[in-house]
Formats: structure tokens, sequence, C-alpha cells
């Protein structure tokens, strides 16, 4: 029997993968995952990838599938790869390659080939996925051929369950005799594991893919992180999002209000700036409400900032009024230090109000002018990599802003 719930490949007692094995397959995965984003359309997970140490028999028709699978797998089991022992492992470069950026594990396709794989059993049974595709070698037409027996007696051997998978697309992407790459979606649909002990376990596995593989052509992946960045951006709850984050940019918050748009432009490119007429009004809201408050006295939070911007600010209010909000994109000041210093030097509300809101429709018309190229440059690769662009946007903003406080410390 097997010694976790084929049905679910639940979690508990899952034996722990070694933390080094974890490490570097998390470093493959990335890669892979990077690699495929770059290229284009990613790769578009369905099903459920296991959890634990089992046996993947996956579809082979080209060279690509491998990265598709480690793009896909979870980092935790520390996949491991058969490969063909006379063709990844003939010469040393080549063997190295394919063990650095693959996991791969050699097993002969002549004579010993049974041996190799029982090889592979122990590292299932402690909790890593074993890939093997049963065909035994890439699919010259595209059609599944048959599926040999080894990995199935390997899954029973080690215990563990047989999760059928089917590759698609990365015939397209790099088919048997090509050179280069193309860029089309690719996507690895995870059927339901199988108990290695049934007697049918080869042809209910391979009547699994040939039903994953049925199912139509590869779909671009999406980054859940894309989806919320478009629909955030194209709704009510954006624009409220939006005032209440230029409020709060203007009272307190060191985060300025032109991060939202650049958060969300390259999800939806030009329909984003909907948002603007909400961070505007937020920002002046904030700015007049700041200026009344220091002016009767009541000083308000303001991280991030120094007593030299405050000085500096005090300096341009004094010289230039209102006006003194368009020199703040140039001087790194946040613009609550300027609302501060509008409020203590008793600057007319109402020409505060009105040069706030131009200053700030100036400044998010260069982060479109910006951002919205770049948008629709890479609009392939940031629907199924937002996650790397926003974390990113997120970090150079923060190098940024450090750098920002420093030099007026």
């Amino acid at each position: 029997m097997v010694s976790q719930p084929v049905g679910l490949l639940a979690r508990p007692v899952l034996p722990r993968v070694r933390a080094g094995h974890r490490v570097a397959a998390l470093l493959r995965r990335a890669l892979w995952r990077s690699a495929f984003t770059l290229g284009g359309h990613g790769v578009r997970v369905t099903g459920t990838p296991p959890r634990g140490g089992c046996v993947v028999v996956a579809n082979h028709s080209s060279h690509a599938d491998t990265a598709a699978l480690l793009a896909a797998l979870r980092a935790r089991t520390a996949p491991v790869v058969a490969a063909a022992a006379d063709h990844w492992f003939s010469v040393p470069w080549r063997a190295g390659v394919c063990r650095a950026l693959t996991a791969g594990r050699p097993v002969r396709r002549g004579g010993g080939g049974w041996a190799d794989l029982c090889a592979l059993g122990a590292q299932a049974g402690a909790g890593r996925v074993v890939v093997v595709f049963p065909e035994g070698t890439r699919s010259r037409t595209g059609h599944l051929a048959r599926f040999h027996t080894g990995a199935f007696r390997l899954a029973a051997r080690a215990d563990v369950p047989v999760v059928p998978v089917a590759i698609v697309g990365t015939r397209d992407l790099l088919p048997p005799d090509a050179k280069r790459t193309r860029a089309v979606p690719v996507e690895v649909r995870f059927g339901s594991p199988l108990d290695p002990g049934r007697p049918d376990v080869e042809v209910a596995a391979r009547s699994a893919v040939e039903a994953l593989l049925a199912r139509g052509p590869a779909e671009a992946a999406r980054a859940r992180s894309h989806a919320v960045a478009a629909a955030l951006a194209t709704s009510r709850s954006g624009a409220v999002v939006a005032f209440v984050w230029g409020v709060a940019e203007a009272l307190s918050w060191p985060l300025m209000a032109e991060l939202f748009l650049a958060l969300l432009v390259p999800a939806v490119g030009l329909r984003a700036w909907r948002l603007v007429p909400a961070l505007t009004a937020g920002t002046v809201v904030g700015v007049v409400s700041h200026a009344v408050a220091a002016r009767h006295g009541v000083a308000l939070p303001a991280p991030l900032t120094t007593a030299r911007m405050q000085a500096a600010a005090s300096v341009q209010v004094a010289g230039h009024g209102a006006a003194a909000m368009f020199e703040q994109p140039f001087s790194g000041i946040p613009v609550k230090v300027y609302a501060a210093e509008a409020g203590r030097q008793g600057v007319p509300l109402p020409v505060l109000a009105a040069t706030t809101a131009a200053a700030r429709v100036g400044r998010m018309l260069l982060i479109g002018a910006g951002t919205a190229p770049l948008a629709h440059l890479l609009r392939r690769q940031l629907r199924s990599g937002y996650g790397v662009y926003l974390a990113a946007l997120v970090a150079g903003f923060a190098v940024g802003l450090a750098v920002v406080v420093r030099s007026w410390s």
C-alpha cells in the first residue's frame, strides 16, 4: 500500500527533503520560470502539482519538456529527472549541464536501465519527485507512444503514487530538430495521482495523459498578481484606493501616490489613467488637510523625513509660496513636508490646492509616459511575470527612498 492517500497527495507524514536539494530545486525553478517568462508567455500550470514523493510520468515531444516541468513542480519536492544516458551523459560537459540545470540522473536506454531507475527509488521514498518520460524518447510525430514499464515498477518498488502529466506547447516552442525557440504558450497539466499497486496502472496513466492532452492547445500563463492588478485598476474600488493612497501620502504615509499608478499601469496600460483624478483629488485633500493642521499647531507624524528636508522646504515655500510644490519632485522631499510648511507660513488654501493638483498631474503624466510604452512592449512577459515586476518596482523604490533620506540627513 502507498504510505500516503494517493487521491490527495496529503501533507501528513511527508518525508523531509534535504535542505540543499530544496535550495537547488528552488534555483532551478526560478531559472526556468524566468526563461519561459522572458520568452513571452511563461508556463501555465493546471491541476495540483504533487506535494511529496512520487513518480511523474509525462509525454515527451521536446527538449523543453524538462524545463517546463521544473518550472511547474514545487521546489520543496526537489525534482530529479531520469535522463537518457546515451545522449545527456555521453560527454562530461553535457553531463555537468544536465545535472546542474535539470537535476538529471543517467538512465540507460539499453541494458541496465532498470538498475538505474532503481537507484532513483530511494529519492522518491525520501519525498522527492522523480520525473520519468515513459515513452523513452521524444515523439517525432507529436502523438503519444507506448509507455515502458520501468516508471511504474519504480513507483511500486518505492511505494509512492504515479502522477500523470501532460506537457502542451513545448513541441511548438522547440521542435525536435529546431535550433531556436518560438514565443508560444506552454502549459503543464497535472492529473490525479494513481496507486502504483493497481493492475492497470500503466494503461490508466497513459489514458490520463491522453485525456489531459485532449483538452486542447496550451493557454498563456497569467500571474495572479497581474489579474488582481488589472481588476483593481479598472474597478471602482481602485479609484477609492487611489484616493485614500493620495490622502495618506500627503498626511503621513511615506509611499508616494505615483507608486500606486506605477504598480497598476503595466497591467492595463492607458486604462489606468482613470485613476489619475482620484489620486490627484486625494493628494489635494491630504495637502490641504495637512496645511490646516499645521496652521493650528498640530504636527502630524512624518516618518522618513529629516530636519534638512524641513529647512529646505521652508526656504522654498517662503520664496515661492504655493509654487514650491513644483520644486518638490526635483528635491525628493516628501509632499507632506511642503504641506506642513505651507500651513505654517499661511499660504492661501485655494492657491495651494490648485498648485498641488497641477504639480501632481504633471508628475503622473511623466510616470505614465515612462511605464505605458514599457507595458505595451513587454505585455506578454508582464502577464506571466507580473510578480517579478512588482518586486523589482518595490525594491527600486525602497533603494531610491533610502538614497534620498540619506542625502538629506
